[in-house]
């Protein structure tokens, strides 16, 4: 399963609010809903976010294992 609790922590951390993604990089607010709920998202959306960010994958998503 993948879980996105880094990227609110880079959010933090890079001192970027979601409002600054939408109106500042276009992202839509459909993106953020999807990101909050854990919600599958395109590769390009999180390459964008990596770019948007100045980050890596590592620093939006994380996997989790399911049993």
């Amino acid at each position: 399963m993948i879980i996105y609790s880094p990227f609110w922590d880079t959010l933090k951390r890079k001192k970027v609010s979601t409002y600054t993604l939408i109106t500042k990089y276009n992202m839509s607010s459909s993106t953020i809903a999807r990101i909050r709920h854990n919600k599958p998202i395109t590769t390009t959306t999180l390459n964008d976010l990596c770019t948007f960010l100045d980050c890596a994958v590592e620093d939006i998503i994380k996997y989790i294992k399911e049993t």
